[in-house]
C-alpha cells in the first residue's frame, strides 16, 4: 500500500478506534494523517512520488499515527523516538546534514 493511499479509516482501525462516526474522532485522525504525512517528508526530504515509491513508509505512518493518537495528552515520559520509525524514515532520508 502506498502512503496516498492510507485513509483516515485504516488509521482508526489500526488504532483500534471503532467510534468511526464521531466528527471530532474523524477530525482528529484527519489531522493526524496530515501531520504524519508532513513530518515524513520533512524528516526524510521525500515528496509525495517519492513517498509512494517506498511502500514500507506505510508502516512508519500507521505507527506514526497510532503514537499521536495514543499520546494526545501533553505529557513526556522520555526524550526517545520510536525505534522502528526512526529507522524505516533514515533508510529513505535524503537530507542528510
Amino acid at each position: 500500500m502506498k502512503v496516498s493511499e492510507v485513509t483516515i479509516k485504516e488509521l482508526m482501525e489500526y488504532a483500534r478506534e471503532y467510534n468511526t462516526e464521531d466528527p471530532e474522532v474523524i477530525k482528529t485522525f484527519t489531522t493526524i494523517l496530515a501531520a504524519c504525512k508532513t513530518y515524513i517528508k520533512g524528516y526524510t526530504g521525500l515528496d509525495d512520488k517519492a513517498m509512494d515509491m517506498k511502500e514500507d513508509l506505510t508502516v512508519a505512518l500507521m505507527v506514526l499515527s497510532n503514537e499521536l493518537y495514543d499520546n494526545r495528552t501533553f505529557t513526556v515520559e522520555n526524550d526517545k523516538v520510536n525505534i522502528v520509525i526512526k529507522s524505516i524514515l533514515d533508510m529513505h532520508s535524503i537530507n542528510l546534514l
